[in-house]
């Protein structure tokens, strides 16, 4: 990963050993001149092992960036990120692979499984290409938790939308990565399976100790987080612990409302 640093250099300061990632003074800028874009603006933010936070925003406030940023799929401008207690700039993009293949799971909206390959091979293939064997018990776990014991030998074309966003969210859990990222995972799905994959990912966080960090437009999938970081022009402009869908749409109202008259 390579990243442009300007100004006076400090030493970036480690995250607490109860942060799964953090972020210190992220910044990404797009272009030069009359033409610079900045989508993230010196966002410092720490997301805590255990925890299930979800990261929302209006359209364009920086808010899949940021995740892109802190997961290693996106290069920054500057700051520094870290997942664990792994510096994401200092690593050459071998070694960066190998992190985000063995530290990090992603799950997007389009659920990207293999349609030649059930639902159990799509689940352990990450960890098969890395010449790996699941542990069987948290496997059996994972499987239980998001309800596919009955489902595993079918192929994507064989399951419902919902049910293949199952097969992401085990894929994810099952190598026992440090953190999950989640790009709007349920946007492709209606609301009961939407649902379904929300309270799981939940059950993963309350039940399995997992960390999920989600984007997402929706109040209603907020609500199933401890906690909601607020973004607007690229900067982190409110949180809130313990949300409820209304709590959340009240807030997103607000933010609309000072736009509108800024």
């Amino acid at each position: 990963m390579t990243t442009t640093h300007t100004g006076a250099a400090t030493a970036p300061t480690a995250p607490t050993g109860t942060a799964a990632a953090r972020a210190e003074n992220l910044s990404k800028v797009y272009g030069q001149g009359e033409t610079q874009v900045v989508a993230l603006d010196a966002v410092s933010v720490e997301f805590t092992r255990g925890r299930f936070t979800a990261i929302m925003g209006p359209s364009g406030s920086g808010k899949s960036t940021l995740m892109h940023c802190m997961a290693g799929l996106d290069s920054f401008s500057s700051g520094s990120a870290w997942i664990g207690d792994t510096e994401l700039s200092s690593l050459k993009e071998k070694k960066l692979t190998r992190l985000r293949r063995d530290k990090i799971g992603f799950i997007f909206q389009a659920f990207n499984l293999l349609p030649t390959l059930n639902a159990l091979e799509n689940i352990t293939l990450p960890m098969d290409i890395a010449g790996r064997k699941p542990d069987k018990e948290w496997l059996d776990r994972v499987v239980e938790t998001v309800g596919l014991s009955g489902r595993l030998r079918h192929r994507p074309n064989q399951l419902s939308g919902g049910q293949q966003q199952r097969v992401a969210v085990a894929r994810a859990l099952a190598a026992r990565p440090e953190i999950i990222f989640g790009d709007e995972p349920t946007g492709n799905l209606d609301s009961r399976s939407g649902a379904e994959v929300l309270g799981f990912l939940r059950n993963s966080v309350r039940e399995l100790g997992q960390t999920v960090v989600m984007v997402t437009h929706d109040p209603m999938a907020a609500s199933y987080a401890d906690r909601v970081v607020f973004l607007a022009d690229g900067r982190i402009v409110d949180e809130m612990a313990d949300p409820t869908a209304d709590s959340v749409l009240d807030r997103m109202k607000a933010f609309d409302a000072k736009g509108r008259t800024s």
